[in-house]
């Protein structure tokens, strides 16, 4: 369709919802590893987010919001696709050597091409994960424009590379330039280049993703920490600056009142410290079923249009991003998502009731997780007996009631055997990969 026929359309619609005649410019800024309580508006005391801070007294905490998945490829194949990890082609991280992971299938419907049949400039920056130089699903082949950063996340461990990508063409680095530092700046330079016109951005930076490494140690240089949670906690606040900078640039184009901007994390927290408490009152980190692996510190920021200052516990997940999208700017998204459109709750008009969520994991056998309504179940294998969690009277999931609650232990067995298609890619397997449980771990490995 004609893109002024597309913006007339919405002009239409506009009509009805409320929204602005001219579709809003949408910014998606994705942190990599970065825990629950890993910010200030989600609890964090000792690392500085002041923009992070400001962004949600300016918008909405989401205190409920979901992951794709408890890893980084899964997870950012759900929020591309509308798909859970029971259905989405990419179940689990999976290398393709020398460069790369496992791709999606060439037919494979995105976001970005559905903010391009919106008529929209769709541009990424940072660590894309879902294929390889070539494959079927390079960045350019999934609806974006262009493209800026790591092709291969293995090789996003790495913040001092010797090469990166735009679009297609391998750019060659010192090895001595930080990669974030020109990731956010190839964002910014997408915002301005494309100020005339609907964009979406989705901005997938890396920090703070293992490796440990930053140019300097900004305010905590003097701080009597490790020299390693120094660096944390600079990593995170360097992803802080940046974000501040995105809206700042969005401020002074006059574009304010017109951009939604989305923050969220990949998956759980990484890192396993006792002095920041990553995961918050959360039990678990990356790679667990259990809500720190998988819960989201979501905000979102839309002058006029999205609650200043308020918190919301509306449930929604990864792949309810693509048709709440559709919704947005008048765009009918592909049967057979999982996902749904929680626009009118992003708004604060009402909260939406939200079918089952449902997460499966690949690298210690195979685990399953689950959330109907407000009860949780987890089970770790399956020939493991089902645990359950009253999520609002337990969120920190201390006490199984699976015991004293058959009914809904049953509901939950048929649940994870119905919500998943099987695959000879992702087969259930009970024998795990190796690694101990992250429950005991340390450091989770850099993945």
């Amino acid at each position: 369709m004609n893109p002024w026929v597309r913006i007339l359309c919405f002009a239409l619609l506009a009509i009805e919802t409320s929204l602005p005649a001219r579709p809003p410019n949408v910014i998606f800024i994705l942190a990599d590893d970065l825990g629950y309580g890993d910010i200030g508006p989600f609890g964090q005391k000792l690392i500085k987010t002041p923009n992070l801070d400001r962004m949600a007294a300016e918008g909405t905490r989401y205190v409920q919001s979901y992951t794709g998945a408890t890893v980084c490829a899964p997870s950012r194949c759900s929020l591309m696709t509308g798909l859970h990890n029971g259905h989405a082609t990419i179940r689990g991280n999976r290398e393709i050597k020398p460069e790369g992971q496992q791709p999606m299938p060439a037919d494979t419907f995105t976001v970005a091409h559905l903010f391009k049949k919106a008529g929209y400039a769709t541009g990424a920056a940072g660590k894309w994960g879902l294929g390889y130089p070539g494959s079927t699903s390079t960045p350019d082949k999934m609806g974006f424009d262009f493209f800026f950063g790591y092709n291969c996340q293995l090789l996003a461990h790495n913040y001092y590379p010797d090469h990166l990508w735009r679009n297609n063409e391998r750019i060659e680095l010192d090895g001595k330039t930080y990669s974030h530092d020109l990731i956010a700046g190839e964002a910014l330079e997408f915002i301005r280049r494309n100020r005339t016109q609907p964009f979406f951005l989705y901005a997938a930076f890396t920090i703070p993703h293992s490796k440990l490494q930053i140019p300097d140690l900004g305010p905590y240089g003097n701080e009597p920490w490790p020299e390693n949670l120094k660096t944390i906690a600079a990593m995170i606040t360097r992803l802080d600056r940046d974000v501040g900078r995105i809206l700042a640039l969005v401020k002074e184009l006059g574009l304010d009142e017109n951009t939604l901007v989305f923050f969220a994390s990949d998956n759980g927290a990484v890192w396993r410290d006792e002095l920041f408490n990553h995961s918050g009152p959360l039990r678990g980190y990356k790679r667990d079923m259990y809500e720190g692996g998988i819960r989201s510190p979501t905000i979102a920021r839309w002058p006029g249009h999205i609650s200043k200052g308020a918190t919301s516990d509306q449930v929604w997940a990864f792949w309810d991003f693509l048709p709440t999208m559709g919704e947005l700017v008048g765009v009918k998204p592909p049967a057979g998502l999982d996902g749904i459109s929680v626009l009118p709750a992003l708004l604060g008009r009402r909260k939406i009731s939200h079918p089952p969520l449902y997460y499966e994991f690949h690298e210690r056998g195979f685990h399953q997780a689950a959330r109907m309504g407000e009860w949780k179940a987890v089970r770790l294998g399956t020939k493991e007996p089902i645990q359950l969690y009253d999520l609002p009277q337990d969120p920190s999931e201390t006490t199984d009631v699976a015991a004293s609650h058959p009914d809904v232990v049953a509901q939950f067995d048929k649940f994870l055997k119905e919500a998943r298609t099987d695959t000879p890619v992702w087969p259930i397997n009970e024998s795990p990969r190796g690694g101990k449980s992250s429950q005991k771990a340390k450091q989770s490995s850099p993945k």
